[in-house]
């Protein structure tokens, strides 16, 4: 929120080169004399002959100033051309403040200006060809009225701004008398405009848990031109104190005026915080639903009490139905968004022809031999050793593949299952969990470059780290935990390192089997409980009670499914609109329990928990971002290899492994996937470690990519 007293800055007018429209009806030494004065002016110029053209002119170019030639009354009427052309201004702008001029021949006897102002010139300009009288016109012009007119459009757009401003503003003049507040300034506040314009800041009380020299001490500041920083409680009208957190910046203006700068920011747990929420409250991609609720919400705060609580039920509604997928569109033309959203958030181009690529569905593979950990006990030590910091988000996954020779999830998920408690959740031994997690990770694809066990288990961290979060635990119950646990476990089992799009162009028995809908994660899910419930010896189910084992299985299928793309900005909206929005406007002074703790918004915070654990590699350490970059990046192109062999169509063009930006990729899939919903995210859960690793990972892909690199690092010194 600023607080500032108005002195207008001229140095942006100054350095603006105008735009001019003479309209002339023939070339003579006046029409010469006024292009010449604009050359030397460096003043942009157009010369139109008749009205049509100046029209056509005016609409594409809009001219800060337009001088119309009053002398030759038989080519056409200047004064009904004038009030064309403002019309059409007015029509472009919603306001007028151009600036005509008309030419004149010299009168023997002075007549009135009256009917030029009238028809919307704003000064006569009597004929003089002479060059230096032209040009000495055009600069008393920009000197005065056209630079004029410049803040006045300032003017328009700052206050139109500060009128649609969600935040409190207040502006005052430098002898600290109020001269302006915004809407959201009488909603927070509970003043209306009346009761404070014209008032001194003094007359306005003021909270008693301010120190009483505060406003001394304040002006002091102002007066010797230092700045000064601190808290500061504002007094509503009903007697509650609001503590901001104020900068004030002095600035010396025109004239030796002091200009004020405050900052304010409303009570919220942080700056971050604050600056997430506003991304959530303007996301990037917003489904038709998100605009409807957003309008509902901005009703509300002005509408009656029998009114706002109807409007509650609507938004209760709309918050359980299923609105919220958005109009796709790429946010820019960049055919990285285009391939990764063809390639990820579609079901795949059908092709006509019967030329079918076989992706058979195999039995699962259980293993019989393996020699595996009986318990936590029996852990190698240097692989013990590599998970000492599994707790920690920095937790180095790839160390751990290489100390268990690439089968990360028997050992990762021993630990953490114990860490959850979950042998006792289910009720059966470690050793039927070991050979159950000893089951899924052997059917990951160890050949697949990215969709392996090795991703199975860094998703299953990211689970378990969130897990730990304090509002998390306030949302979910241990069930809900447990789900989510064996979730990211089976989430990929038997990928094929093949996407949605490829198994359905290639008429796969997958996709067959599935309709071409959420092909593979139906799959996922499915061989999980196929592997589960098929031998007794790898049934971590076996001894729950009936209806206890079907809210898990449902749950656990819930999760799966979440993580396919083609639901991806249903699944963000859904959490913003009906927990991130509902939390922010409970968080001063209402009870959240009821909103994290409902049936339904359980579900939508374990579906967003495993989307953000899933995709979560920008969010990671560098050098573990830089690794999953390549291996999917390496996933991708051998998909495009096999694309072109087998004459399907190439899904995702850009992922040519000899000529793909990898820096590019990686910025669209953060610009249009990442950075959205894990800023809804982090307010939820809080998260300023992982946002700060996004914030630098895009900023060393965008390094790479204003380098015109296309590889993973940098080339050596």
């Amino acid at each position: 929120t600023q607080f500032c007293s108005c002195d207008a800055n001229r140095e942006t007018a100054e350095q603006t080169s105008h735009s001019v429209l003479l309209v002339f009806a023939k070339e003579d030494s006046q029409n010469n004399g006024f292009c010449w004065a604009c050359e030397k002016a460096n003043f942009r110029c157009n010369v139109a002959r008749t009205p049509e053209a100046a029209l056509e002119c005016f609409k594409e170019k809009h001219h800060d100033l337009v001088i119309i030639d009053h002398r030759h009354s038989r080519y056409f009427d200047a004064e009904s051309l004038c009030r064309e052309v403002l019309l059409i201004h007015f029509y472009l702008n919603g306001f007028v403040d151009l600036f005509g001029v008309c030419c004149c021949r010299p009168d023997r006897e002075e007549a009135s200006v009256m009917p030029l102002i009238k028809s919307g010139f704003n000064r006569r300009y009597v004929e003089n060809a002479n060059m230096m009288a032209c040009y000495n016109e055009l600069l008393q012009l920009e000197r005065g009225e056209v630079l004029a007119q410049f803040k006045l459009r300032a003017c328009n757009a700052i206050f139109t701004a500060l009128e649609q401003s969600q935040e409190a503003i207040e502006i005052t003049n430098e002898d600290q008398v109020i001269q302006y507040v915004n809407p959201a300034y009488e909603s927070i506040m509970g003043y209306q405009q009346g009761e404070l314009i014209g008032k001194e800041i003094t007359e306005v009380p003021k909270s008693e848990k301010n120190k009483p020299d505060l406003l001394e001490t304040i002006n002091s500041c102002i007066r010797k031109g230092k700045e000064w920083q601190g808290i500061y409680y504002a007094k509503k009208k009903n007697g509650d104190s609001v503590q901001q957190n104020v900068k004030i910046t002095p600035v010396i203006g025109q004239g030796g005026s002091v200009v004020v700068e405050f900052v304010l920011m409303f009570p919220g747990s942080s700056q971050r915080r604050h600056s997430s929420m506003a991304r959530i409250h303007s996301m990037t991609i917003e489904a038709p639903i998100t605009k409807v609720i957003n309008i509902i919400n901005a009703a509300q705060e002005s509408s009656p009490m029998p009114v706002a609580e109807a409007l509650d039920r609507v938004l209760e509604i709309l918050r359980t139905t299923e609105l919220y997928s958005p109009q796709l569109g790429t946010k820019e033309e960049d055919p990285h968004t285009n391939d990764l959203v063809g390639g990820l958030m579609t079901d795949g181009l059908r092709r006509l022809s019967g030329n079918e690529y076989i992706f058979a569905a195999k039995q699962p593979h259980l293993p019989s031999h393996l020699a595996m950990p009986l318990s936590l006990n029996d852990i190698p030590p240097h692989v013990a050793q590599t998970m000492e910091n599994e707790d920690s988000w920095d937790f180095d996954i790839f160390n751990l593949e290489t100390a268990c020779l690439k089968r990360p999830l028997t050992y990762l998920g021993l630990k953490i299952f114990s860490r959850f408690g979950v042998c006792e959740f289910l009720s059966c031994p470690e050793a039927t969990l070991r050979s159950w997690l000893q089951g899924i990770e052997a059917n990951y694809h160890s050949t697949n470059s990215y969709h392996n066990s090795s991703h199975a288990a860094d998703v299953l961290h990211a689970t378990a780290y969130f897990l730990c979060k304090e509002r998390v635990k306030q949302s979910l119950e241990q069930i809900d935990e447990v789900a989510a646990l064996i979730a990211a476990t089976v989430h990929d089992v038997d990928h094929p390192g093949r996407t949605n799009s490829f198994l359905c162009n290639a008429g796969s028995e997958l996709a067959i089997l599935y309709n071409d809908t959420a092909v593979l994660e139906s799959h996922h899910a499915a061989l999980a409980f196929q592997i589960t419930t098929r031998d007794d010896k790898c049934n971590i189910f076996r001894n729950m009670e009936r209806n206890e084992y079907r809210t898990l299985r449902q749950a656990i299928i819930d999760m799966v499914l979440a993580t396919e793309m083609t639901k991806h900005f249903e699944h963000v909206n859904k959490f913003v609109n009906s927990i991130n929005k509902p939390l922010a406007a409970l968080e001063e002074n209402g009870s959240v329990k009821g909103i994290l703790t409902s049936p339904d918004n359980r579900i939508l915070v374990k579906r967003m928990l495993i989307k953000c654990a899933d995709i979560s590699n920008p969010c990671r350490p560098l050098e573990l971002c830089i690794e999953w970059a390549g291996r999917i990046s390496e996933e991708y192109f051998a998909q495009t290899d096999e694309e072109k062999r087998q004459s399907l169509p190439v899904v995702m063009p850009v992922f040519d492994r000899n000529t793909c930006s990898i820096p590019k990729s990686q910025i669209s899939f953060i610009d249009y996937f990442i950075t959205d919903m894990f800023d809804a995210w982090d307010a939820f859960a809080d998260l300023p470690n992982l946002m700060q690793h996004l914030d630098n990972n895009f900023k060393y892909w965008k390094g790479l990519d204003e380098r015109k690199l296309h590889s993973l690092r940098p080339p050596p010194e």
